[in-house]
């Protein structure tokens, strides 16, 4: 197949050829060249569309977002947050190699700030005061993030079993989907958390 013309490039194509190369080939993988080479044109070309790395890693959590099935209307809370943690999870999971690039990086798209302002939003009217919405959305955020970094493997690693110390037992006999109970063990700790806090808040306020 010959190389397309350069009239085919378009940002969101760039944007999707660097996602489809983290999935294939990790995060170490992603530069402006490789992306030039998916694409069959030379590198200079995709500033025509993007100022470079930064803007490409940007461009991919915008395209990670749109995949994230994010209904502003669920409610109450609780099963709103419920249910977008799980949505994040999933889209998440579907881009593991992504999450190095993605972890650590501020929003900043249009896209992922919506999704802020819509839990803001919902947050406020269960009755969250100001200074508490940042505090949950991100430790919410966060928890999701840090359960997609180890998804494969035994808990254990490589650890030989004569080196470890004895009553190990749950570590070494790991159920099947031990990742998937501990994900949504913690998800109802914090939802709880956050529901006895808004229970004291009320409390608190005078009759």
């Amino acid at each position: 197949m010959g190389r397309p013309p350069r009239s085919l490039l378009t940002r969101e194509g760039i944007m999707r050829a660097a996602l489809e190369l983290v999935d294939e080939e990790g995060a170490d993988a992603l530069s402006t060249t490789r992306v030039a080479a998916r694409l069959g044109v030379k590198g200079p070309s995709l500033y025509n569309y993007v100022a470079g790395r930064d803007e490409i890693i940007q461009g991919m959590f915008e395209l990670i977002v749109a995949e994230m099935d994010l209904d502003p209307a669920v409610r109450p809370w609780t099963t709103a947050l419920a249910t977008w943690a799980r949505a994040y999870r999933a889209t998440f999971t579907a881009h593991p190699n992504a999450m190095p690039l993605l972890a650590a990086r501020p929003a900043q798209s249009v896209a992922a700030l919506q999704v802020y302002a819509n839990a803001f939003a919902m947050l406020r009217e269960a009755g969250f005061p100001e200074d508490r919405l940042l505090t949950v959305t991100m430790a919410l955020k966060q928890f999701v993030m840090g359960s997609t970094l180890a998804l494969e493997g035994h808990p254990l690693g490589t650890a030989p079993a004569d080196d470890l110390p004895p009553g190990l037992e749950p570590f070494l006999n790991p159920a099947p989907d031990f990742r998937e109970q501990v994900f949504e063990t913690g998800l109802a700790l914090l939802i709880r958390g956050f529901r006895d806090e808004l229970d004291d808040l009320r409390a608190q306020q005078p009759s």
